[in-house]
């Protein structure tokens, strides 16, 4: 049937009225608008879309800054030590030293900083020497350097009592050797200077971002002097003012500052109150770590509080590294062990995780063979039952040698809560 235009027309209008009808419903279910709202209204009016509110982003806080630091005591080259490193040489060597030091390797090795008392100079130009004859002689063979290099020390101290054994040519050239092997392998080395000027110029080695201060002083020097018009300078533990003014300077200098002390009564655990007083001191002058040697025992530990609340931690004595002495308190080494902690917000300096690792020098009859210095962990019972110092000549005072011994020099020397005894 065909419809008549109005018809029509009313009938298209009521089809308009379902279509919007329509239109408007399926927009109330997937928009959620208002059923008052017309698609016309819809396609006119411009939508604003607000744009997504962003998160305030924060600056991840960098990291402290941390440097890990290992230091031990003499490197005390005796006629049997060297004795044992020519044994060790292969075809075309004099002299093999790396071997005695494979057992503490690992833990050289892993420091971002390591600190070694060199005790013998090195001449070339004399004989080697090592106490040998009865003489308290010490000139020693270069390939000593190249094993303690190898080892991983980086800085090395030359403060200390025998640095005139030779007289002061083979001092210079003791000094100059070593600044050699310093521009070759990016070693610190101080403690022995060719002049004044150098004496003052304070060694700063940087690392990981912090920068560290050395500075060294010898209490004497086996009552040797050094000829009129000798250029050559070491600072003694007397010259105070010398000391106060170095160290104040290199607290400008550096972040941190490192002493070490040539110093104290040899063969005795015990702490001299001049040696107390002086650490006092160097602490309140500003040094943080003071690294004492000299009496090859090892000795207690603290901490120092300055004036101002802040604290400095002083080693009065590291013992011997390595060395052919025979007493069983000799044999007994302190391998200082710690953290440089830099706050990256503040600056702030600390020390974390202070202590001692117990090193052993160890060796077997007859003729001091078998020479090694071992981390306490390393070491067991065992070796210490077959440990030479019952039977070495010289005849020493004190030869026992054991476990239960060890453990004992151990724990009269250092304090329990800084002894680390498993690194």
């Amino acid at each position: 049937m065909k419809l008549r235009k109005g018809r029509a027309a009313a009938a298209l209008a009521v089809l308009a009225v379902i279509l919007v009808s329509g239109v408007s419903c399926a927009t109330r279910v997937v928009g959620g608008g208002s059923s008052e709202e017309s698609s016309s209204e819809k396609s006119t009016v411009p939508q604003t879309t607000e744009a997504p509110t962003e998160e305030p982003t924060t600056e991840p806080v960098p990291e402290d800054k941390r440097v890990h630091v290992i230091a031990a005591g003499d490197n005390l080259i005796h006629y049997s030590v060297y004795k044992n490193a020519e044994k060790l040489a292969g075809p075309g060597e004099n002299f093999d030293f790396k071997p005695l030091y494979k057992n503490v390797k690992y833990l050289i090795e892993d420091a971002d900083v390591a600190i070694l008392n060199q005790e013998t100079i090195i001449s070339q130009s004399n004989e080697i020497r090592g106490a040998n004859g009865g003489a308290l002689l010490f000139n020693s063979p270069p390939e000593v350097a190249d094993a303690v290099i190898d080892l991983g020390f980086d800085v090395f101290t030359m403060a200390n009592n025998h640095l005139l054994d030779f007289g002061s040519d083979a001092l210079e050239e003791s000094i100059r050797f070593w600044n050699q092997k310093a521009e070759e392998n990016d070693l610190t080395v101080l403690g022995a200077y060719l002049n004044e000027e150098d004496a003052n110029n304070i060694r700063v080695r940087e690392v990981n971002g912090v920068k560290i201060a050395f500075l060294a002083y010898a209490e004497h020097i086996n009552g040797f002097e050094f000829p009129a018009g000798c250029p050559l300078r070491v600072v003694m533990n007397y010259e105070e003012d010398v000391i106060e003014r170095q160290i104040k300077e290199a607290k400008e200098k550096a972040d941190v500052v490192i002493v070490s002390a040539h110093w104290g009564v040899e063969d005795t655990h015990l702490v001299s109150e001049d040696r107390i007083e002086l650490a006092n001191k160097m602490v309140n002058w500003g040094a943080d770590v003071i690294l004492g040697c000299h009496t090859h025992t090892a000795e207690t530990m603290e901490w120092i509080t300055r004036d101002d609340g802040t604290k400095g931690f002083v080693f009065y004595s590291m013992g011997n590294f390595i060395c052919c002495q025979t007493d069983n308190f000799n044999l007994v080494g302190e391998m200082p062990d710690f953290d440089i902690v830099m706050d990256s917000e503040t600056g702030e300096i600390t020390l974390e995780n202070v202590g001692a690792i117990p090193n052993i020098i160890h060796y077997e009859s007859p003729d001091f063979a078998n020479l090694g210095v071992y981390p306490y962990s390393k070491y067991t019972p065992e070796l210490a039952a077959v440990h030479g110092v019952p039977y070495a000549i010289p005849q020493g005072s004190s030869t026992s040698f054991s476990w239960d011994i060890l453990n004992d020099i151990i724990n009269e020397s250092m304090p329990a809560e800084f002894q680390k005894l498993d690194k």
